[in-house]
């Protein structure tokens, strides 16, 4: 079998484009978090990478959550995104999981005061196994909560809270009156 001539000028496809230095958002102080390719800007725009909180915060205690970050605009060489989504690791969290104990999962929409929709999943660990009833008690309230905290908030200082662990550590000052707890976890959000 003959092969055929190529004919005209082959384009190495490489050659042709170019990287993009990925930026988090400012109130992630603008960190590097990483380099992208392609032919032409508008095709990085809408990619999502994801980096470690203890990539961008140089906390490494902060290594089992991963941050999702969308780009939004590119100027130049640079790629500036913004907060997606965060979510803990899986092995983190069966880590933290005991025998006798219960894990209340709570999943459901907030909406931020510049009007930002963030879903959220919060799991709650406790001491001794819980009944049915005192765990919609804790779901409910760990809902009203973050309503109430998301409602109060920008994006911004909603995710800050978030992903430092301020929010959890409230959540958990109030859920032990109701219930003893041993952990409080905000192990997965994401940006709508």
């Amino acid at each position: 079998m003959a092969r055929k001539k190529q004919v005209g000028r082959k384009v190495d496809g490489w050659k042709s484009k170019s990287w993009y230095t990925v930026y988090t958002p400012e109130s992630f102080g603008k960190t590097e978090i990483g380099n992208t390719i392609s032919n032409d800007p508008d095709k990085v725009m809408g990619r999502v990478l994801t980096a470690t909180l203890a990539e961008i915060s140089h906390d490494f205690s902060k290594s089992h959550i991963a941050m999702k970050f969308k780009v939004n605009s590119v100027a130049g060489d640079a790629a500036y995104t913004e907060f997606a989504g965060h979510q803990v690791t899986r092995d983190h969290l069966r880590s933290m999981i005991k025998r006798r104990a219960s894990r209340v999962d709570a999943l459901f929409p907030v909406t931020t005061k510049d009007g930002k929709k963030v879903r959220l999943t919060i799991t709650c660990l406790t001491l001794s196994r819980a009944n049915v009833g005192q765990a919609q008690a804790i779901r409910k309230h760990i809902q009203e909560e973050m309503v109430r905290r998301a409602t109060e908030a920008d994006i911004d200082s909603f995710i800050k809270d978030i992903v430092s662990g301020e929010s959890a550590k409230e959540l958990f000052k109030q859920i032990k009156e109701i219930y003893p707890v041993r952990r409080i976890e905000i192990i997965k959000s994401k940006v709508e």
